[in-house]
């Protein structure tokens, strides 16, 4: 079936075209259209001037909704899964937290099981973040269950399910032999929870590591005599950054310096949103630690910050606000740089012979519509 997308402001990587129209024929897109030219279609759906965009990919999100991805329950992926798509998010990798073995099994299974059957945004894999990461820097992660890099353990939770991502710390023992093993097996490697080096930096590199998670946050500082992952991200041209866009886990100016001076093509927005996002303040859990919520801030009792409570598009509005970019830039940094640092092909433009992930925003930013493989999942 063919539907078309009229009077819709389609913003995609290097596109804006207002009052255009967008052809769909089943999950795929077939054809972009100028203002004035039409096609026919089974079924039309009127944007009404509201901004369309490429379904965004949230490879670090561990909940919403009150459900953790670590719950290990099909019914808690499904739950997360559905907050996403209410904000624009069609694809989202579940991410784990540093656990025991057995609970990472479970996990693994369990998206195993709502993938054969999605309901909102779709889960082609999960990201691991942890438990191979420094205990000295934590975080909000539990160093209970801190190890030593393993590959065979991350070998059997791939056979149970596909692992796309990998957060570790690269200057532990082992670390770097893990990520070239991982590289060679098509899972990627994310520096974070980390006190590297520049010189550890580079050996992790050169080993395939390929980007940096939640840049900033639980990673070693820039500092004049020595750069750390922070100096590290903004002097590569080739590792990829994870930007938590709250305003809280970098503030405004650091928002603004990332963006301005890191190539956005090495640019990706996450959320890193817990089981508090879309839930209201109050206490709750991140990976057997308490954690409070206030003003939609949420921390460990020590105060560490545990997360966010981030709407995918409202990071987007943050940037463009800050920055001033087009959005015809920093789209990429929402879908389609993750798509190609993932390998998910067909993902992150409106192109014709992309899939038909779109999602359509009001001027605040606020989730519209969101289509998945050609399918309208979600309608405010």
């Amino acid at each position: 079936m063919k539907t078309i997308i009229t009077n819709a402001h389609i913003i995609s990587p290097g596109i804006d075209i207002d009052g255009g129209s967008v052809l769909l024929d089943g999950s795929s897109i077939v054809a972009v259209l100028q203002p004035g030219e039409t096609a026919e279609a089974d079924k039309t759906i009127d944007a009404a001037g509201a901004m369309l965009l490429p379904g965004f990919i949230d490879i670090h999100s561990h909940g919403a909704g009150g459900c953790d991805a670590c719950d290990c329950s099909v019914d808690s992926i499904r739950t997360i899964a559905d907050c996403k798509m209410k904000e624009g998010v069609t694809t989202w990798l579940p991410t784990t937290l540093t656990l025991g073995t057995k609970t990472l099994m479970q996990v693994c299974e369990a998206v195993k099981e709502y993938a054969a059957a999605p309901t909102g945004a779709k889960t082609p894999g999960v990201h691991l973040e942890g438990p191979y990461i420094n205990p000295k820097q934590c975080g909000a992660q539990n160093p209970a269950f801190v190890r030593p890099a393993d590959f065979e353990e991350v070998s059997m939770l791939n056979d149970i399910y596909p692992v796309l991502n990998i957060t570790l710390a690269p200057e532990m023992p082992g670390a770097v032999e893990f990520i070239a093993k991982a590289t060679a097996a098509g899972i990627s490697c994310s520096a974070g929870h980390s006190a590297a080096k520049y010189s550890d930096f580079l050996k992790a590199k050169a080993a395939g590591l390929k980007h940096l998670t939640h840049f900033c946050n639980q990673m070693s500082p820039q500092h004049h005599r020595e750069i750390g992952l922070v100096g590290s991200g903004m002097l590569d041209k080739d590792i990829k950054i994870e930007v938590i866009c709250d305003t809280i886990h970098l503030c405004r100016d650091m928002l603004n310096l990332t963006f301005t001076n890191k190539d956005i093509d090495q640019m990706m927005m996450i959320t890193d949103s817990l089981a508090c996002s879309w839930m209201p303040d109050g206490p709750g859990q991140l990976g057997g630690l308490p954690i409070i919520v206030k003003d939609g801030v949420a921390r460990l009792e020590s105060g560490n910050l545990a997360g966010s409570t981030l709407r995918f598009a409202h990071g987007l509005r943050n940037v463009q606000a800050i920055t001033g970019k087009p959005l015809s830039e920093l789209v990429k940094a929402t879908s389609y740089n993750q798509a190609q640092s993932l390998g998910l092909a067909g993902l992150g433009k409106i192109a014709p012979g992309y899939t038909a992930d779109l999602v359509l925003l009001d001027a605040e930013f606020n989730t519209l519509m969101t289509i998945i493989d050609g399918e309208l999942r979600y309608q405010a």
